[in-house]
């Protein structure tokens, strides 16, 4: 995502599984107050994990989210550090 924020002007955020692409773009813009040209969206699912243990067997899964790249009009970035 570094590279993608960098060259393309790109960002990408961890959203509620929920939430639509306007929200997102509606969510974006008021909270850094910056011009959205697009979202897209992934629905990454939960993997299934195992280990040996002392106990025995242990198997369980990964949470599953989704993922938002935010495509920033020329010109506008977020800067993350400012608060720092």
């Amino acid at each position: 995502m570094t590279g993608l924020g960098e060259k393309l002007n790109r960002y990408g955020f961890i959203v509620h599984k929920k939430a639509n692409k306007l929200q997102i773009k509606k969510a974006v813009e008021n909270l850094y107050g910056i011009e959205v040209i697009a979202v897209n969206t992934m629905n990454y699912n939960g993997k299934a994990r195992s280990r040996f243990s002392k106990s025995g067997y242990i198997t369980g899964k990964t949470s599953s989210f989704k993922k938002a790249i935010i495509t920033l009009a020329e010109g506008e970035t977020i800067d993350f550090y400012s608060n720092i």
